[in-house]
């Protein structure tokens, strides 16, 4: 019972956040994905030959972000440069399949950054990036892109009827100049929720932003650039800096002892402490979030799938770096024994790497990660290990993913910030926003490519019946009031009608077809069966009203059925306050009970003519006349159990 009320609970912020404005700026790419077959080696080398066998095009980086926000429920709205070329009208296609509102801004003679992997038997064989973050918008480039954002923001106010949500996605690749990022500053009163994805979060300061969703790579490269040295506990992290200023040149990160402090216990406890504090680098993971940058690790993650509260399982760090640089960092360069990653900013010693628990360590400067970014919230994300999460009251939350081959988890990180931001724009806790966005995560790597999750998936994975459109149809008419505010707010029209509904027919169906033509959604209220009793008579119903409302939401045209207990839906009426408030039947509108109060609610009344000889009356008397018949059972002219 716990368990259905908590995903009731998690559900309920899901319907929440339909139909929320939410602005996604900065670096768009296109992921493109070639599926190949090999079955020998060339001859000219110990390569394989590779068969193109098919290829998918999907939305990267920011353009995926605002996918995953489109595709939770979300209106996605995405500010980015793009190039006038092939992977930029590939890119503009998918937007528009995924609903996304495009207000790009072309920039010719820049090229759209891509992703180009070549995959044979689901291994990813390697990857061509085009794009570089030298490729500088011009001022007229900068100066377009800064209409765009203030047009955009103003569209999303006038649409919704509230300052929209922010999402920044900053991956290097020169899409943020510093007249945008001052731009976004000094506006940041006109955004009620801003989330940061940024693979340098110095470069924000004094964005304050609600929420920050950093790699651990990204975590501790703020770190070692925020003040000097710093004396230690031996439970932390501690960062050495070279002489001069610790902002610009590099720095060393290890794990274990400070100066002058005890020595290295390779991964074991010491009796006073709370934290590992072995000397053993914390290979940063590969950034969930986008396509772009980080340091792969590939420990196996401890604990459960799905989202989880506080507390954690035990989590295996990485066992050796891998990967690629952010592409602001120029380089990165394998020293001899190829355990040390050095790149302009950080340098990472894994040397020994096994037995760290990065989320250990980023419990434990979650509070000094707050205070470099002025962020209300702080999600480290650990790529296959999770994420730890902390906010104002100090209290750190542990969630945990699914281990998964790297080619699964392309994009999941864009997945989490999208249901973070939405869950918080909808003012949900933190605790519950934390479960959403790791279980949107998870769910969305069962197989390779891009990562998107859809609304619908998430409220399955809470064992929440959905329609087709990925909303609920059986709704509460508490929760009714929430989700038309919702619908209100994303300028939806609301179509309201009501019925017994008793034997659905052809008459019905033809009839609520019509009702859902006239608006943007359709809400259907069905009398219990002690009203259907009271106005029809002891016979009826003659089906129950779970049956009922059952058919009714499995029709492509409701969007959305209500129960009421009252003879009269004038209750619902006032709580929907309809745009359009429909009846069956051939009377005038002005012949219709709940027309003046539709009116006094500035909804409009129409009605619509029933199809002749439909009716649920009419059907039951034919079964029951078929019943009467001499090789009848009488029996049958009981009403249905």
């Amino acid at each position: 019972m716990a368990a259905a009320a908590e995903q009731r609970r998690l559900a309920t912020v899901v319907e929440g956040w339909l139909g929320r404005p939410v602005l996604v700026i900065g670096d768009a790419m296109l992921d493109d994905w070639r599926f190949a077959e090999s079955d020998r080696l060339c001859r000219e080398a110990p390569a394989p030959v590779l068969t193109l066998r098919r290829r998918i095009s999907a939305a990267g980086g920011a353009a995926n972000t605002a996918v995953n926000v489109a595709a939770l429920g979300g209106r996605a709205v995405l500010v980015a440069p793009v190039g006038a070329d092939v992977a930029g009208d590939e890119l503009h296609d998918c937007l528009d399949r995924a609903g996304v509102w495009d207000r790009t801004v072309n920039q010719p003679g820049r090229p759209t950054p891509v992703k180009r992997r070549m995959l044979a038997g689901n291994q990813i064989l390697l990857r061509e990036d085009s794009g570089d973050p030298d490729d500088a918008l011009d001022d007229d480039g900068v100066a377009r892109l800064l209409t765009a954002l203030d047009c955009a923001t103003e569209e999303l106010r006038a649409a919704g009827g509230e300052a929209p949500t922010l999402v920044v996605c900053d991956y290097g690749l020169g899409a943020l100049p510093a007249p945008v990022r001052a731009w976004l500053v000094d506006q940041r009163e006109r955004y009620a929720t801003v989330a940061l994805d940024a693979h340098d979060l110095a470069d924000w300061r004094g964005l304050a932003p609600t929420v920050v969703t950093p790699s651990f790579a990204e975590a501790t490269r703020l770190l070692a650039r925020a003040a000097g040295t710093r004396p230690a506990h031996a439970t932390e992290l501690h960062l050495d800096h070279p002489d001069g200023d610790p902002a610009d040149g590099p720095s060393e990160l290890t794990v274990g002892a400070a100066p002058g402090g005890l020595g290295p216990l390779h991964g074991t406890r010491h009796p006073d402490a709370t934290g590992l504090t072995g000397n053993a680098g914390g290979l940063p993971g590969t950034h969930p979030a986008g396509n772009a940058g980080g340091v792969a690790g590939t420990g196996p993650a401890g604990g459960g799938t799905g989202p989880t509260g506080h507390g954690a399982g035990p989590v295996r760090g990485g066992v050796g770096p891998t990967g690629e640089p952010t592409p602001g960092e120029g380089r990165v360069a394998m020293t001899g024994d190829g355990l040390t990653v050095t790149g302009t900013g950080v340098t990472v010693n894994a040397t020994a790497g096994e037995g760290v628990d990065r989320a250990v360590l980023a419990e434990s400067r979650l509070a000094e990660l707050r205070a470099h970014t002025g962020a209300d919230v702080v999600a480290v994300t650990l790529d296959t290990e999770g994420a730890v999460v902390g906010g104002a009251d100090g209290e750190p939350r542990r969630s945990h993913s699914t281990p998964v081959p790297a080619s699964h988890a392309v994009g999941a990180g864009d997945a989490y910030l999208a249901a973070m931001t939405l869950a918080l724009a909808a003012d949900a806790p933190l605790p519950t926003a934390a479960q959403l966005a790791q279980l949107a995560a998870t769910i969305t790597v069962s197989d390779t490519g891009t990562c998107v999750c859809r609304r619908e998936d998430l409220l399955a994975a809470l064992d929440v019946p959905v329609d087709g459109a990925g909303h609920r149809s059986l709704v509460g008419a508490d929760e009714l009031t929430a989700l038309v505010a919702e619908h209100r707010r994303a300028g939806r029209s609301i179509v309201f009608t009501n019925g017994c509904f008793d034997v659905l027919h052809r008459g019905h169906v033809r009839y609520l077809e019509q009702a859902r033509a006239l608006g943007d959604l359709l809400v259907v209220a069905v009398n219990s069966d002690g009203s259907v009793r009271r106005l029809k008579g002891p016979d009826r119903p003659v089906n129950p009203v779970e049956d009922r409302i059952a058919l009714l939401a499995a029709l492509a045209c409701v969007d959305h059925v209500v129960v009421f207990e009252e003879d009269s839906p004038a209750g619902l009426i006032e709580t929907v306050r309809p745009d359009v408030y429909v009846k069956g039947g051939d009377y005038p509108p002005e012949m219709v009970p709940e027309g003046p109060l539709v009116r006094r609610l500035g909804g409009q009344v129409r009605t619509l003519g029933y199809v002749p000889d439909r009716s649920t009356s009419a059907i039951i008397d034919r079964i029951r006349s078929h019943c009467q018949e001499p090789h009848g059972d009488s029996s049958l002219t009981s009403k249905p159990s």
